[in-house]
C-alpha cells in the first residue's frame, strides 16, 4: 500500500510539472507575442509577431527559441515569414527556414529557403532559390545579402537580373531597390531580343533602361559586332555612345573612333576623334577627325583631315578632301570629295577643286581646274575622267579644253600638246598614245642619239594621233592638211617656246602621301581657262 501511494506521488509530481513547464511555454510564447509597450522606443528590436508553437528550454538553452509554423518576424517596416525559425532574442536576430519571405513596406520582396538575419545591423542573408522583385525587376541566385541601411542587395557567386526588357548575369552583382542602380562584374552579359552584351564590368538602371559600360565589352547584334571599354547604350531608345576608340565591325565595314554615337533604331552613327571607316568590299578606308553614316540610306561622310585610301590594287591610293562623302547602291559605291582636293600613287597624282569616283564605271571624275601627272607627263583641263581598270588608269579624257605636257630638260623645254577634246592612254604606269580632236597644236623637240636636242617642231591640225616608246615620241599621226614648222635649238626665241595656254604646276605636285595634306594655292598669275574661251 505505501508503494502505491508513492508512486500515484511521483505521477502527480510529473504532471505538476508538466503543467509548470507547459504554462512557462505558453506564458513566454505570449510574452513573445505581445507587441511592445511603446513601438517607438523599441523600432530597433526584432519583434515575434506570431508563430504556431514556440519551443523554449530555459535552462538548457536560454538564447534560442524554436518556432514552428506561421512564423512572423518584424522589424520596421520589414516582415519575415518562414516555416520555422530560431530566434535569438538576446543578440537581436534569427535564422529562418523554408518558405521564406521578406516584406518591406510592400514594395521589395524577397524569397528563398533560408534566412540569416542580424536586426542589430540591418543585414540579411538569402540562401538558397533566392529571388528579390521591385517594380517588374527579379533578381534571381542562391546567395543574396541585403544591406536593409544601405538599401542594396549584392550576390557574390552568380545571379540574374531581369526587367521588362533585357536579361543580365554575371558572376558578382549588386541592386538599389531605391536608385534602380544594378552593377554587375566580371563574366557580365546583357541579353536583349535585338543584341547581346558581353562586359566585365557594367552598371544598369532599370528604370531608365540605361547600361554603363565601365569595361572592356562586346555588343553583338545581328548586323554588327561592337567592341568598346566605356560609354553606355540606352536599351529603350536604342539609343549609345562609345568612347575611348571604339569598333563596329558589319559583314562589309569597320568604323573606329575616339567617340562613337550610335543610333541603331535609326541607323544613324556619328564618330568623332581619329576615325577610320574600311570598307573591305570596296577596298576603301575613310580617315578624319568627323564622321557621319546612314545604314539606310548608305550615305557617309568624313571632314576635318579626310583621307580616303583606295587600297584594291598593287599600289594604294592616298586623296585628302575638305569633305569625303560615299553612297552605296548594291554592291556599288561612289566616292566624292569636294575642296581642295589632292590625291598621290607612286604612279600618278592630281588636284582639283572637287572629285568623284563610281565603282560601277570605274571612272574617276575630276572638275574645276584638274591637274593630273604621270611619271613626267602633266595634263590638265576643264573636266578630267580617268579610266580605271584593276583600280589602275587605262586612259584619260579630257573634255572641252585640254593640255599635256612634259619636260624636256631642266632647261625652258617642254613638248606640249593641246586641243579641244583629248585622251591620253595608258600601258602599265607609262602614257604610250594621245589623241587629239579638234584645234590640235603641239610643240616637240626632236633629239639626236646622244638626246641632244635638234630643234622646236611646231603643229597645227584638225585632229592628231602621238605614239610614244619609253616615255619619247615615236610616231605622230596629223590630219587634215596639217602645218608645222622646225626651229633648230638656237634660233628659238623665248615667246616661241610655249603654246598659249602652257602653264607648269610643279609646285602643286603632291610629293607622297603625306604631301596631300599640304595647303597650297595656284598663283594668281595663273591664266584661267573654260571650255572654248582662254584669257590671260
Amino acid at each position: 500500500m505505501g508503494t502505491g501511494k508513492n508512486i500515484s506521488g511521483q505521477i502527480r509530481h510529473k504532471i505538476t510539472l508538466i503543467g509548470i513547464l507547459c504554462l512557462i511555454v505558453i506564458g513566454s510564447l505570449a510574452q513573445k507575442l505581445q507587441p511592445p509597450a511603446n513601438p517607438a522606443q523599441d523600432k530597433n528590436r526584432v519583434h515575434l509577431e506570431q508563430a504556431d508553437s514556440l519551443i523554449f528550454n530555459k535552462i538548457l538553452n536560454p538564447d534560442i527559441q524554436v518556432l514552428l509554423g506561421n512564423v512572423r518576424f518584424r522589424h520596421g517596416s520589414t516582415t519575415m515569414d518562414c516555416d520555422s525559425a530560431y530566434f535569438y532574442d538576446k543578440t537581436n536576430s534569427l535564422d529562418a527556414f523554408g518558405n521564406v519571405e521578406m516584406n518591406q513596406a510592400d514594395t521589395l520582396f524577397t524569397y528563398g529557403n533560408v534566412l540569416y538575419y542580424d536586426g542589430n545591423r540591418n543585414l540579411a542573408r538569402l540562401r538558397e532559390n533566392v529571388r528579390m522583385e521591385n517594380k517588374g525587376v527579379t533578381l534571381f541566385t542562391d546567395s543574396l545579402n541585403y544591406d536593409r541601411i544601405a538599401n542594396i542587395g549584392y550576390y557574390f557567386d552568380g545571379g540574374v537580373i531581369i526587367d521588362q526588357e533585357n536579361e543580365l548575369s554575371s558572376v558578382y552583382g549588386q541592386y538599389n531597390p531605391g536608385t534602380k542602380i544594378a552593377i554587375f562584374n566580371y563574366d557580365v552579359r546583357l541579353t536583349n531580343p535585338k543584341f547581346t552584351l558581353y562586359s566585365d564590368t557594367l552598371r544598369y538602371n532599370t528604370a531608365t533602361g540605361i547600361a554603363d559600360i565601365l569595361g572592356p565589352s562586346t555588343i553583338v547584334t545581328d548586323s554588327s559586332v561592337i567592341y568598346c571599354t566605356r560609354g553606355w547604350y540606352n536599351t529603350r531608345t536604342d539609343q549609345s555612345e562609345l568612347l575611348d576608340r571604339s569598333k563596329v565591325v558589319t559583314k562589309t565595314q569597320t568604323l573606329t573612333g575616339d567617340t562613337l554615337k550610335y543610333d541603331r533604331k535609326n541607323g544613324i552613327g556619328e564618330v568623332f576623334g581619329n576615325i577610320e571607316m574600311n570598307d573591305s568590299v570596296q577596298k576603301i578606308i575613310l580617315r578624319g577627325e568627323y564622321g557621319y553614316h546612314n545604314e539606310q540610306t548608305q550615305y557617309s561622310f568624313v571632314t576635318k583631315k579626310a583621307l580616303a585610301i583606295e587600297y584594291s590594287g598593287k599600289d594604294s591610293l592616298y586623296l585628302h578632301a575638305d569633305t569625303l562623302k560615299t553612297l552605296s547602291d548594291s554592291t556599288f559605291k561612289m566616292l566624292k570629295a569636294y575642296y581642295h582636293v589632292r590625291f598621290y600613287r607612286t604612279d600618278f597624282q592630281g588636284v582639283c577643286d572637287s572629285m568623284q569616283y563610281n565603282t560601277k564605271d570605274s571612272v574617276l571624275r575630276m572638275y574645276k581646274d584638274p591637274v593630273m601627272w604621270n611619271e613626267a607627263y602633266q595634263i590638265y583641263g576643264d573636266t578630267i575622267l580617268v579610266y580605271m581598270s584593276d583600280s589602275t588608269p587605262n586612259f584619260a579624257h579630257i573634255k572641252e579644253f585640254a593640255f599635256a605636257a612634259s619636260q624636256k630638260d631642266s632647261l625652258q623645254h617642254f613638248d606640249q600638246l593641246t586641243g579641244m577634246d583629248m585622251k591620253v592612254y595608258f600601258r602599265g604606269r607609262e602614257v604610250y598614245k594621245i589623241t587629239v580632236d579638234g584645234n590640235a597644236e603641239s610643240i616637240y623637240y626632236p633629239e639626236e642619239n646622244d638626246k641632244s636636242l635638234i630643234g622646236l617642231n611646231r603643229t597645227l591640225s584638225g585632229f592628231m594621233d602621238i605614239f610614244l616608246t619609253d616615255k619619247k615620241i615615236d610616231r605622230m599621226i596629223i590630219y587634215p592638211a596639217p602645218q608645222g614648222s622646225l626651229t633648230p635649238v638656237e634660233l628659238v626665241k623665248p615667246a616661241d617656246l610655249y603654246l598659249k595656254s602652257f602653264v607648269w604646276f610643279d609646285y602643286l605636285r603632291p610629293s607622297d602621301k603625306n604631301d596631300i595634306f599640304r595647303t597650297v594655292k595656284r598663283k594668281e598669275d595663273t591664266p584661267i581657262y573654260k571650255g572654248k574661251r582662254f584669257k590671260y
